[in-house]
């Protein structure tokens, strides 16, 4: 069992950053750009989701953030019964305003953690979460989280990640993250800027490795799994119950 430090972020301190950081989360164009091929994976997981489905669909959105990635699955699917959820109110407040002006079908918003909020199981074709599951901590967690997750779906379902990964070896790790994206850090603003993210996953996340993450797909009884992207430090894959 892998042990985490004991001073990480509580979830309302992760939620009052995220309430002061709107703007940087409502660029469609760019996405967060602090993640590695945000516009591609949004153009990729929204894509796959509509040619996947033709038909009528309802979908979770996860730390939903301000919106973005279900104002571009509208742009494919003009009406969708949606559910936002996420920590943030200001948050949820924007992809409300945002997504419900391009929806034709209903957006419903949920203020509070995935884990624990009112959801019903078995009743979404479709969860979407991105840059959200690397704030889970334990082991323990990670297999309840994707459990609940799994359960949330609809038989032929799917999940939708994209998310800061790990590298199973210390070496590869340091090389991957802290050189090759740390430089990719640095180009977009500079070093302090660098510093500054490092330091804030450090302070907040708990991320694991994609093949951790696809392994306790399958242990939680998803019967296909893919793998969508992988650029360095971040991937996106999918689930099919």
């Amino acid at each position: 069992m892998r042990k985490e430090k004991t001073m990480k972020s509580t979830l309302l301190e992760i939620e009052q950053r995220f309430d002061a950081d709107v703007e940087r989360f409502s660029n469609l164009e760019t996405g967060q750009q602090t993640t590695l091929d945000a516009a591609f994976n949004m153009e990729l997981i929204t894509t796959s989701i509509a040619r996947m489905y033709p038909q009528p669909i309802r979908v979770l959105d996860i730390g939903c953030g301000a919106g973005n990635y279900m104002v571009k699955l509208l742009q494919k699917k003009k009406s969708i019964d949606i559910t936002l959820v996420d920590l943030s109110q200001p948050m949820l407040d924007r992809a409300l305003a945002r997504v419900g002006a391009v929806n034709a079908g209903t957006t419903d918003a949920l203020k509070g953690d995935f884990r624990t909020i009112d959801l019903k199981e078995g009743a979404y074709d479709v969860i979407v979460t991105t840059a959200v599951l690397h704030h889970l901590r334990d082991d323990a967690d990670w297999a309840d989280s994707f459990g609940r997750l799994y359960r949330l779906l609809k038989p032929g379902g799917s999940l939708w990640v994209f998310d800061l990964i790990q590298q199973h070896t210390a070496a590869l790790q340091d090389y991957i993250y802290k050189d090759l994206y740390g430089t990719y850090l640095t180009g977009l603003k500079d070093e302090a800027y660098r510093d500054a993210v490092f330091a804030y996953i450090e302070k907040e996340d708990s991320p694991r490795s994609l093949v951790y993450q696809l392994d306790l797909l399958r242990s939680v009884g998803f019967s296909t799994v893919d793998i969508l992207h992988k650029n360095l430090c971040f991937a996106s894959y999918v689930g099919m119950k």
